[in-house]
């Protein structure tokens, strides 16, 4: 018996040390040399050095000077913790309710402008951190007003942050809130009249 259950504790601890300790530390210092900035999640950094936050990541902004991101059904919002869509069906009264009442608000913000789909719906985790050219520019007004500039100038910023589908062809177009709102912050406001 003793024969057959040392070259089994023998194996167990050796592919632990390989295959829990030295392939994990390979892998992440490879992913550290070839790739720092995502290695460490896309960590979006102030002037002063503090994080901002992670280009990958939504996160709340609630102010009207800003682009307001999509809807988040994550804990009591873009909490990571509790990443997860709603769960939610589409006949589900919560749902259509809380659909309602966002849309109300934007049709506020925006008469007679349609609303784009991502204006009023979760991403099934929750922390999108992109929305749609069409929704950004349904901000770009009320932005533009906020912070005493023309619309023209805040689509400018819009426009400089849309990303294109990956290699062309693979998914949508997108802009991302947190950079957006990094570049608005960053553009000269003109003088009080």
């Amino acid at each position: 018996m003793v024969n057959q259950i040392r070259p089994a504790l023998v194996m167990i601890a050796l592919f632990t040390l390989l295959l829990g300790l030295a392939y994990p530390l390979a892998i992440t210092g490879a992913a550290q040399l070839a790739f720092p900035s995502q290695a460490d999640g896309s960590l979006v950094r102030g002037p002063d050095g503090t994080v901002q936050g992670s280009s990958l990541i939504g996160q709340p902004f609630a102010e009207a000077r800003y682009l307001h991101p999509r809807p988040s059904a994550a804990g009591d919002g873009y909490n990571a913790a509790g990443s997860s869509g709603s769960n939610l069906g589409p006949l589900n009264p919560d749902l259509i309710e809380r659909v309602k009442t966002d849309a109300d608000a934007l049709r506020a913000e925006a008469p007679g402008q349609a609303i784009p789909a991502d204006a009023v719906t979760t991403s099934a985790s929750g922390l999108d951190p992109n929305i749609s050219p069409a929704y950004a520019a349904l901000q770009a007004p009320r932005v533009a007003t906020a912070r005493g500039l023309t619309t023209a100038q805040v689509q400018g910023v819009i426009d400089r942050n849309t990303q294109g589908p990956l290699l062309g062809f693979i998914g949508q177009p997108r802009v991302n809130v947190l950079m957006t709102n990094r570049a608005l912050d960053a553009l000269a406001q003109p003088p009080a009249a």
